[in-house]
């Protein structure tokens, strides 16, 4: 068991070191240019190929290039990207709070704790004629006034390489974490839980879509786990309005403690998109999805064939919807099955308003389970907002909502389904120019059809309360050349 995740590990910090290997400006030569055009200065984002020379509506408060993301694509739309004048990278350092009133353990009625998080942060954009890439990462440790949990580790990574040639757009993303819970509701919507130095100068990478990413929503699985996502996608400009996009994805979820279901889940996706108008896009797409569990036989594979819609004003909308019929296939037959089938559905929505945004998103279908289901059919729900108050002041509210049940048609009758509910909000300030404050509350609510957990015995509902502090600061830009 310790090789097997050793070798994950490796794998997905020699996928990290191939992207670093791309920061070599010879990686991102693009062929001659004659159009005539200024090169865009060094940090700049670059066009997309889907829409290429057509600048949308901007932001009236800030400038930023159109969002580049297919709609056919694993990765979810967003408002834009800041265009930045230089290359650069920032060092930082945070230290974080979290008061829970359950430990890390899950264990019932252990009272209220102190975790302190002492982390240090980086954040990178390095851009050449071509290419670009962008880099978020934080790291440290934590320890807890629970003697019985002790201390452990913390680590999140995403990093991103892009490149752009005439017809082509290719993109190589990693996100990787080791954390001493779920990803669901960590960090309450402070620093602690996205990694880099944050604010108006931590690099904005698009984020993969909830179907490609480890799920993580069923709080019975317990103890620290490692989690990473990689992905490659090309994009091809068929004509002015076309184009194709490829993608490969490979995810993982890995467990300390025994008790847990690790799990595997390699993807691929091809896909058309068309442009109707300069902000609406239309699309079709194909997806085939495998999901693997460490020490069992069993194993799915699913196929959806999706139609899809997508609408973008750069600044004021993100928009992403697709739905359409999937077959899972199982290895072993179960109830003299092995083919069942049902739909694959999603949605993603971001907004800029006056002085906020907001952001959601919504999905159905087949997942890996959580660590604690052999496969699972989930259907997962987030919402976000953001809002200035004041000259100095802002907030934030969040909810998620997950339910996760057994593949149906594959396991018995009567089964364990498990809803998590997790709500919180917080304020946030800065302190002077190179420093942020911010404090959130957030609760979470596990309820499972009958009691009982994986790794240790719970009741068949809980709830945690986290009350999360957090200070960070970060140097002044170092520009790179």
């Amino acid at each position: 068991m310790t090789l097997v995740l050793h070798k994950r590990v490796w794998l997905a910090v020699a996928f990290s070191l191939l992207l670093f290997a791309g920061m070599h400006p010879v990686c991102a030569q693009d062929p001659q240019d004659t159009s005539g055009e200024k090169p865009k200065p060094a940090g700049s984002s670059f066009p997309s190929p889907i829409n290429p020379g057509e600048q949308q509506e901007q932001n009236d408060q800030v400038n930023l290039t159109p969002d580049t993301t297919p709609l056919t694509g694993v990765l979810y739309p967003t408002l834009g990207t800041p265009e930045i004048p230089h290359s650069y990278w920032i060092p930082g350092i945070q230290w974080s709070a979290s008061i829970q009133s359950n430990s890390y353990n899950q264990t019932a009625n252990s009272g209220w704790l102190i975790n302190n998080f002492i982390i240090g942060n980086l954040s990178l954009l390095k851009a050449w004629p071509g290419a670009q890439l962008t880099l978020n990462y934080s790291g440290g440790g934590f320890f807890s006034s629970d003697s019985t949990q002790g201390s452990g580790a913390y680590q999140q990574l995403v990093i991103s390489q892009a490149f752009q040639w005439r017809r082509w757009q290719v993109q190589l993303i990693d996100e990787f974490s080791y954390l001493p819970q779920t990803s669901v509701g960590f960090g309450g919507g402070t620093g602690l839980g996205i990694p880099g130095t944050g604010g108006s100068l931590g690099p904005t990478i698009p984020g993969i879509g909830t179907g490609y990413l480890p799920n993580q929503t069923i709080y019975n699985a317990v103890g620290p786990r490692y989690s990473n996502a990689s992905i490659a996608q090309i994009t091809y400009l068929t004509s002015p309005r076309g184009s194709i996009t490829l993608s490969g994805s490979y995810g993982f979820l890995s467990f300390v403690q025994a008790g847990n279901v690790d799990n595997q889940s390699p993807t691929a996706t091809i896909g058309y998109n068309y442009l109707l108008t300069k902000q609406d896009t239309v699309g079709a797409f194909y997806r085939f999805s495998s999901y693997h569990f460490s020490g069992e036989p069993n194993a799915f594979g699913d196929q959806s064939f999706n139609l899809a819609y997508g609408r973008k004003l750069t600044g004021h909308l993100g928009l992403q919807v697709y739905a359409g019929p999937s077959f899972t296939t199982s290895r072993i037959s179960v109830n003299g099955e092995t083919v069942t089938h049902g739909v694959n559905v999603g949605a993603s929505l971001a907004m800029g308003i006056h002085h906020g945004n907001l952001n959601a998103s919504f999905s159905h279908g087949i997942t890996g389970g959580s660590g604690v289901l052999s496969g699972s059919t989930a259907d997962m729900l987030t919402f976000s907002a953001g809002h200035t108050l004041g000259r100095i002041w802002s907030g934030q509210v969040n909810m998620s909502f997950a339910h996760n049940s057994p593949i149906q048609g594959f396991g018995p009758t009567v089964s364990n389904t498990y809803d998590t509910w997790n709500f919180g909000g917080g304020v946030s300030r800065p302190l002077g120019r190179t420093a942020t404050m911010s404090v959130a509350y957030n609760a979470t609510h596990s309820k499972t059809s009958t009691a009982g957990c994986i790794g240790t015995a719970c009741p068949s509902g809980q709830t945690y309360n986290y009350v999360t502090i957090n200070f960070q600061w970060h140097a002044r830009p170092f520009v790179l050349p």
